[in-house]
This record gives C-alpha cells, structure tokens and sequence, in this order.
C-alpha cells in the first residue's frame, strides 16, 4: 500500500502570484524546502495531513520572494554601527553635523567618526559639507562622511592627515582630491577614497560574520529571500569569502547570495578565488560565486559617472573614467578566459559603451558561452547602445530606487533631456532584455516599496514624473523583482517563481501588490511573513 505525500507547509485562502502570465491561485503546498503544489483551497486540501502546518493568509497577497539584484550585504550589515546620514535621518546640513558631534561625544578622542548617506542636492545650499566645516565641529576626531551613492567622501584634516594627504597629493589614478583656493576642501572622489579608507579599522572576521547576519536579517523583514553582493572582497578581501562560508555552515545566512568577487585592479580577490576553485556558479542555493565586478566610472548624482557629453553647467566635466580600454579589455578577457561572467559597473553612457565594446569582444571570439554578462546600473544607454547589449546577450541591472531617491538629482546635474530618461526599465523590458531591479544598499534603503513605487510611477520622492513612457505594469515590475533577478544569476530554474519543483521561497504582505495604489504601497504596506527554504523565518502574523 502506497502511503499518500502531504505537504509540510501549507498557504490556504490567501491570493498567491507565483510568477508572471499565471493567474492567482488561493493555496500552496510546500514539501521540504521546495513548492509541491498550488491551486484552489480544495486542490490543496488532500495534501494535507497531521503533520501539516497550515497557515490561514485571510486573502493576505503572497508571491515568490524578492531578488534585490545588486546591493551589499556586508557594508548594510557594518552600517548599522555607523552615523546615518541620509535625507530620513539627516535631513539638513545642520543635522548632519548635530549627528556627527552626537557621536563624537560617546567616541574617545583620536578615534574616527564615520558616516554614510547624505546627498547634498537634498540641502538648500545644495553643497557638499567640506573639511573646514567638519573640522569647526569636531576638532578632536578623524571624520570621514561618505556620500549616498558611495563614489565620494569628504573628510576632516585629521582624516587627511591621517591618510597622508596633504595639497600637493596627486590624484590616484581612477581618482580626484579636492582642491579650491589653495586648500584642499575634504573631497574624495572614486579611488581617492581609498587614500583614507586604508587607515580606517578594519573590521574582523566575527564582525563581518555579524555584518552578515545582520544585514540578511534586515532584508527578511522585507521579503528579501536572495540577493547579489555586489563587490566582495571590497572590504577585506578573501576574508569576505571565509565569513560568508562560516555564516552558511554555522546557519547564521539568512538569505540567499550571489557573490559578486571584485575583480578591480590591485585589489582583486578573483585570482585567490580561481586558485582555489571559486568560479562562477560554484557553491549552493544559500551561497554561490557569482560573476566578476570591475568598476568603470562613478555616479551621476556625484557627478563622476563618465558621460559622452558633459555636465549641466560643467562643460569641461565628463565625469571619471576608471580604466582605460585596453586595460579593462585585457581584464575581461582574462577573467572570462578562466570562467567567469562578467558583472562590470557602469552607468554613463561613456561607461556603458565601454563595458559593451569589451563584452562584444568575447562574444565574437567565443559565439556559443552561455554567461549572461551584465552591465550594472546601466543608467544612460540609448537606443543603439540598447540593440548592442541586446545582439550581444548582455543584461542590464538597475536599481528602480534611484528614481525615487535620486531623480531630481539627475535633472539637476545632466538637464531634463538626458535627467527624466535616466534607467528606462519599460525599453529594456519590452525589447525582452530582462531588466532586474534593487536597491544597491546602503546606496539606497534595501526596503523594496520605493523601488516598487518608481516602477509603477516613475516617479522621484519629490513626485516629479521621470519619463512616463517607462512605467511598468504591476505584473512587469514584480517580475523584475523576482524572475528577472533569478534569471540575472542563471537560477532561473530554482527560483523567482513558485512553480511546483522550485524553492519554496515566499513573501506575504499586507497589500494585493498587483491591485493596490502605488502610493499605498509606498507609504503603507509591510511583509507580514518570510519563507525560506520552506522555513518560516520572519512573522508578523503571530504578533497580531
């Protein structure tokens, strides 16, 4: 006698998405860490047996979990401990420095003052804070504040001195110090950063183990199930790819990950990684190597993102650019040669040319590979940039979340031409070029609403409409949260949707996402439960 299967987890009465083109269905089962069946209330009904957990939704909305497709797990988790300096919490010049001098005030003297998040073209005066106005107010600490984007930092002259900086510094390659009237005004633009991220603490391998945990955690409670870092090795090198190992066998990652390895010159991890067998796709469904990061240019916001016309207002700058071609093409080809995807950021359209020229060479001297190389960020490409990625199979991968926290920002440093047409996730969609979406945390808030909201709205924090012409249909933008994301990474036949066979990874909020007001979804949905691996590991239907 054959004994029947039930299910471990069952969804009943609620209204679950389990992937674009498919209607909605009332019930889901769940056997182990994989999807066993879906369909109506009654369908599920013979699944279930004494050992089943059945969890009644009350018409709660579920859906495969989130991908957030480009973010940095470690640095959101380290940030945690750091003074938060975007618009929530800091809003004016004046709090920022009233939050820096709090901190200062519980930190014993000579130890460094860090902070991350401000976008100055939030101030009224629209400038960034300098060394002069951060020495004024704290004389007693190095202080180094790194702007939203993560493409400039300004420090105190203790920090600079700390660094070794001094007037006449030359810029590092790839890299701009500050400099007006004779002064150096604290500014550190790409890899001038450096300079002074060298002489900061570098955390240890416990604390970046708990960064992990930590910033995993935070994403949970969003529905985030999986993600791709987007440059480990950034911090600490191959120290990065220990701690992800020890949280994987300790239990102690709780999403998830891609890892992008940082394949920049003179701090690349990826020939460490290779020696010892890391290559691309290697690992479990919890973490896996992912593809190789090489930066390009820098942000627009900070005005480094390297452009092919200049500007607004500054005609003689284009913007950063990071390496020249044959050097990055030399890169490329060597890291695919040893087998890995390419995952390059670049987000002028300067930057993006570059990044598709050195892509279309290892498509033309290997037609078959399968890597889907992507183009990170991929803020400025136009029309015949687009039908090159497309011809040449590359993906680009935008952060919607952008638009809402930095769309405003955009006009005012590119012009309204260039401004409102910045991440046209609508083209790439309809041309079939699986746009993903995140929110490159701690660039942006890893919380997936405004980035939802943009999709659906495109519009900035301030409501300004960023090109109507790209907004997206519920269905297209949690596709772009889920599948494309899955598919960004080559597991698109483990996850992104909740078909039979695939990982049981859920998030159930408290709004119908494909029906509900994009300004109630901003403003006021939470996820009420998480699923991993058939686990429940966040829920907040208990706590009601």
């Amino acid at each position: 006698m054959t004994s029947r299967i039930t299910a471990d987890l069952v969804l009943s009465r609620g209204k679950i998405w389990l992937g674009y083109g498919t209607p909605t269905v009332e019930a889901l089962a769940v056997k182990g860490n994989r999807v066993l069946a879906s369909g109506s209330n009654q369908d599920i009904a013979p699944l279930i047996g004494e050992g089943t957990r059945v969890i009644d939704l009350g018409g709660r909305f579920a859906m495969p979990g989130l991908n957030d497709a480009h973010l940095h797990l470690i640095s959101t988790g380290l940030l945690q401990q750091q003074v938060d300096a975007t618009a929530d919490a800091a809003p004016t010049r004046a709090a920022l420095i009233a939050a820096l001098q709090a901190r200062a005030a519980q930190t014993p003297k000579g130890e460094w003052i860090r902070a991350r998040g401000f976008d100055q073209t939030r101030y009224d005066d629209g400038l960034m804070p300098t060394a002069q106005e951060l020495d004024a107010a704290l004389p007693d600490h190095p202080v180094s504040v790194t702007r939203a984007c993560g493409h400039v930092t300004v420090a105190n002259s203790a920090g600079l001195a700390l660094a070794g900086i001094t007037f006449e510094t030359p810029d590092p390659d790839g890299g701009v110090i500050g400099r007006a009237n004779g002064v150096l005004t604290g500014m550190l633009a790409e890899n001038a950063q450096n300079l002074v991220y060298n002489v900061q603490p570098t955390p240890s391998l416990e604390e970046i183990i708990d960064a992990i945990e930590i910033g995993g955690r935070h994403l949970i409670e969003y529905g985030i199930t999986s993600c791709m870092d987007a440059a480990t090795g950034q911090i600490d090198g191959m120290t990065e790819i220990q701690a992800y190992h020890l949280a994987d066998r300790d239990g102690r990652l709780p999403v998830r990950v891609w890892a992008t390895l940082l394949g920049d010159p003179g701090s690349s991890i990826v020939e460490r990684c290779h020696a010892v067998g890391l290559v691309t796709g290697v690992g479990n469904d919890m973490f896996r190597i992912g593809g190789v990061k090489i930066f390009t240019d820098g942000s627009a916001g900070g005005r480094t993102a390297w452009m092919r016309q200049p500007y607004h207002g500054e005609p003689e700058n284009f913007g950063v650019q990071m390496l020249p071609d044959e050097q990055l093409f030399e890169l490329v080809d060597r890291y695919t040669g040893l087998g890995y995807t390419m995952v390059c950021h670049g987000i002028g359209d300067g930057a993006i040319d570059q990044l598709v020229r050195a892509y279309e060479r290892v498509r033309a001297a290997n037609p078959d590979h399968t890597h889907r190389h992507r183009i990170e960020h991929c803020g400025y490409a136009d029309d015949e940039l687009n039908q090159r990625m497309l011809a040449a199979g590359i993906l680009p991968a935008p952060q919607q979340a952008f638009i809402h926290d930095f769309g405003d920002a955009y006009i005012a440093v590119l012009g309204p031409e260039r401004g409102l047409r910045s991440y046209p996730i609508k083209t790439w969609d309809a041309l079939g070029m699986k746009p993903s979406t995140g929110s490159d945390s701690p660039v942006c808030s890893p919380n997936p609403y405004p980035d939802l909201h943009a999709m659906l709205t495109r519009q900035t924090h301030k409501g300004t409409v960023m090109d109507a012409s790209e907004i997206l249909t519920p269905e297209e933008a949690l596709r772009a949260y889920t599948e494309h994301g899955a598919y960004s990474q080559g597991a698109e036949g483990v996850k992104g949707r909740l078909d039979a066979g695939m990982l049981a990874d859920i998030a159930v909020f408290s709004r119908d996402l494909l029906t509900a007001e994009p300004g109630d979804i901003l403003n006021d949905t939470r996820c009420e439960m998480t699923i991993l691996d058939g686990r429940i590991v966040h829920d907040l239907f208990s706590a009601n």
